[in-house]
């Protein structure tokens, strides 16, 4: 007896079927990332009250004002400012410009012809001692004999005092008005790099 073979039983069609799409956990990441940097720019730049507490919890300093003025220097005289850095200080410079012209108001009621120079230095305390007395010293910043000038100086790392002259002694006929701005500055690559890009805002505001 022969058993005939059977019908293979066809395999259903189950249809399409549901893609699940499973998140892209590294998608998270990088959004995450570009918050917490937009978050580290908005401290590093804000003037807001809470950022300026972040930027000093993280080190950066902002530039602090030692002179912002006009001012005269009589004939053969000088004027000075002085300053202190705290233990500690580090990366510490100074740096502001200056421009000096003849007083024709100043104390002998006449400027000389084409009198319009001064001389600006950065001493230590030691050094402004030594240069008082007339005596040549080491400066931290010297101008030599001019009408303006950018002051740039590096200070000693440390505590100390400093002081920021603006000497008139080479003309014995002319006093001189003076406009200058003076600033400590704390120095790092992110500072420098911040300052820069607020600069850049704020230029772009005024045009």
């Amino acid at each position: 007896m022969s058993v005939l073979p059977k019908d293979p039983i066809a395999a259903k069609d189950p249809g399409p079927q549901p893609v699940t799409i499973k998140p892209k956990r590294h998608y998270l990441r990088w959004v995450l990332l570009a918050l917490f940097l937009a978050a580290v720019v908005w401290a590093a730049t804000s003037e807001n009250p809470f950022a300026e507490g972040v930027q000093e919890l993280a080190g950066f300093k902002r530039d602090q004002s030692v002179l912002d003025n006009s001012f005269t220097v009589p004939p053969h005289s000088f004027r000075y400012y002085k300053f202190a850095l705290p233990e500690g200080s580090v990366n510490v410079s100074v740096v502001g410009q200056f421009n000096a012209q003849a007083d024709k108001t100043g104390s002998r009621g006449q400027a000389e012809p084409g009198d319009n120079h001064i001389e600006v230095y950065i001493l230590s305390e030691e050094a402004f001692a030594v240069w008082q007395n007339g005596s040549a010293t080491t400066s931290l910043y010297e101008s030599g004999k001019t009408s303006q000038g950018t002051v740039e100086a590096e200070l000693p790392t440390g505590p100390g005092t400093f002081y920021v002259i603006f000497s008139n002694k080479s003309s014995p006929e002319t006093a001189k008005h003076v406009r200058a701005r003076v600033s400590l500055r704390y120095r790092s690559w992110l500072g420098k790099y911040f300052r820069r890009s607020k600069g850049h805002r704020s230029a772009h505001k005024a045009g």
